[in-house]
Formats: structure tokens, sequence, C-alpha cells
């Protein structure tokens, strides 16, 4: 039975890829190899495709990697994941999440996975469960049952540090996925750095790291690669492997970068937080111009992310009095009531799920 390993650029695209787009698709090309207990893999070409579509309540992604292998072998593999918050109650979110992943070869087996959970998520931290499933061509299906934690930590607007440990129940007994790593976005380049391992008494325990590094040689071409290993997929039958890969990528909207002035131009400024103007009383007032807006609503940490109406002041122009204490805090807006977009123009960060969450200042 052969089922892989089979492709390169994919592992790249499940970096965070432009996470200061709320939408993006791009191409990738490139080559790799993966070595692996059996022996290697090379590919001469592999065009990988990538997009994405998140907000602060949303998230799609989906990526796909088709490989040149040696001896004229084609191999495919595809990933999608969502995750999409169903209700809250205060300052817990309730979101379902769903994964699918595929893998062929023209010379082998294909196989495939499905995951599902559902989890409460309150700022910085996440607790679920679900199932999750796998098959491989000519074996009999195998489902399990999964735990899963996950916790992230903000520093700053470009790195943010994630955690997360996932204990499943697979054939009857138990193993445990502890992954940490620290992502990094700023400027022209975009990386992270992982470090994982596997705990069961009964499957044996085993480690892996991976790194990966783009970097913006324009608005929308980058250069990216990456290299480590991963560990063992018993629901594709992927076996453990090492890999190192490198390629280019275009994206199809470009990305906003700081870039050094010539000599003798201004610099041009960073962007700053949003600034809450008093009005001689308690009372923080904001102003935002939105073209188009039938209605517009404010949320944000302070109001458990509960969309508040602005005032429409005409001329595109929308008002919110905000009784807040002196500090900072993080918003979204809600335009006509279902897409929530960060204001141009204003500092953001991530928020820990792949969105952005725009900073406001309140003196």
């Amino acid at each position: 039975m052969r089922t892989g390993p089979i492709s390169f650029l994919a592992l790249l695209t499940a970096a965070p890829l432009a996470l200061a787009a709320q939408r993006q698709a791009s191409v990738g090309a490139g080559t790799g190899v993966v070595r692996y207990a059996g022996g290697s893999s090379f590919s001469a070409l592999t065009v990988a495709p990538a997009a994405q579509s998140l907000s602060s309540s949303f998230y799609l992604a989906a990526n796909a990697a088709l490989s040149l292998l040696e001896r004229g072998v084609w191999a495919s593999q595809g990933r999608g994941d969502l995750w999409s918050a169903l209700a809250q109650r205060g300052r817990t979110r309730v979101a379902v999440s769903g994964t699918i992943g595929f893998s062929t070869r023209s010379d082998g087996l294909a196989a495939g996975s499905g995951s599902a959970l559902i989890e409460a998520v309150r700022p910085g931290v996440a607790v679920g469960a679900g199932i999750v499933s796998g098959f491989i061509q000519q074996e009999a299906g195998v489902a399990a049952f999964r735990v899963r934690g996950r916790a992230w930590w903000q520093f700053g607007a470009p790195t943010q540090l994630s955690f997360t440990s996932e204990a499943t129940r697979f054939l009857g007994a138990w193993y445990t996925d502890v992954v940490g790593g620290v992502s990094y976005d700023g400027g022209r380049t975009v990386g992270s750095l992982w470090l994982s391992s596997r705990l069961s008494k009964t499957y044996g325990s085993t480690g892996a790291a991976s790194a990966t590094l783009q970097y913006f040689l324009t608005p929308t071409l980058a250069v990216e690669a990456g290299g480590g290993n991963y560990l063992r997929d018993p629901f594709q039958g992927l076996p453990r492997a090492g890999f190192i890969a490198g390629g280019v990528r275009i994206f199809a909207s470009p990305r906003a970068m700081a870039s050094s002035p010539s000599p003798g131009q201004p610099m041009s400024p960073a962007l700053q937080p949003l600034v809450a103007q008093h009005r001689g009383g308690d009372t923080a007032f904001v102003r935002f111009r939105m073209p188009g807006a039938r209605k517009l609503e404010i949320a944000g940490n302070w109001n458990a992310w509960t969309p508040t109406p602005l005032r429409a002041m005409g001329e595109d122009v929308w008002e919110a009095g905000l009784l807040l204490a002196p500090g900072t805090y993080y918003f979204n807006l809600v335009v006509d009531g279902r897409e929530w977009v960060v204001p141009g123009g204003v500092a953001t960060i991530s928020d820990g799920m792949g969105g952005l969450i725009a900073v406001l200042n309140v003196l």
C-alpha cells in the first residue's frame, strides 16, 4: 500500500500567509524533497493554489498541491478548514470547526480525512470536542473521538504565540498531540516556527519541528521556503517524514508593506491606533467614514463583541459615543449587519483566529 508522502508546497501554505488580508487568493510554484523511513520523494515541480476568507467570526481556507515526482508519478494533496462562531453569551462564543483533507498518487492509493468539533471560545483560549475520521482506498474507514484545547498570546501587532493540545482515542487507545509555535507577520516578512510532540503509551512517543518563511519582493510576489519534519497521520496512512521546500508565490491582492523611502523623500507614518475624542464629559466619541453603508455597528472587547449601532451623521459619516475608562481597546465594525471589517488607516492586530481587530486608545 502506497499513499505518500506526496507534496511539498502545501506544507508552506499552512503558514500564516498575508494575515493582513481579509480575503486572499494565491498560487505558488516550486520544488522540494520529502524523506521518510522507506526512502525519499523529489518533486521537480509543485503547483500549489491557496485561498482564504476571514472575519472576527468566520474563517474559511483551502489549499492544494499538485506535484510531479520521479518516474513521471503525479501526486496531489488538499485541505480545507472552516471555523464559524454560532452564538455568544457574554465573553464566551460557541463555535464549530471542521477540516477535510485528501491525498492521492498516480502509482498508489487515495486517502482522505475529516474532523468536526464544537468549542467554547473566550479571549485567548478555546476548549472543544468532536470526532475525526479517515479512510484509505481498499481499507476500512476509522473514526475517533477528539478533545482539543487551544491558547494564544499576542505580543505586539506582528508576533503571536500559539499552543494546542489534542487528545484522540484511536482504535481503543489514546494519543495526545501537543503543538506550540510562534508566528510573525510584519512588513515584508511572514514566518513561523512550530514544535510538536505525540505522546502515547500504546503507539509510542515522538516529536517534530518545522519552520516556514516568506519574503515579499513586491506587494503581490513572495519567495517562500520551509523545512523540518511532521508527525505520522494515522487517518490517511502518511508516515512521519522530513521535508525541505522552496518556491515563489503570486497573490491576487497586494499586501500592505512598510517600505524604506528613497533618499530625500519623507518617511510615511506607520498606522496608529484610533484615538477617541472627549467633548467635555465622560463620553468618548469615535467617527468613521463608510461609503455605501446603510447600517453601521461597532463591536469590541468592552461590550463582549456585541454589535452596537452608530449614528448616521450624513455624507457617509457615522458616530458613536462610548463610556470607556482610559486605556487600550480592540474592535471591529459591522456593515449592514453581516460583514465584519476594520476601518482603513487604523492600526490592527491579529485576533488569534486568523482575523484582524482594530486598536482604539481612550486617553
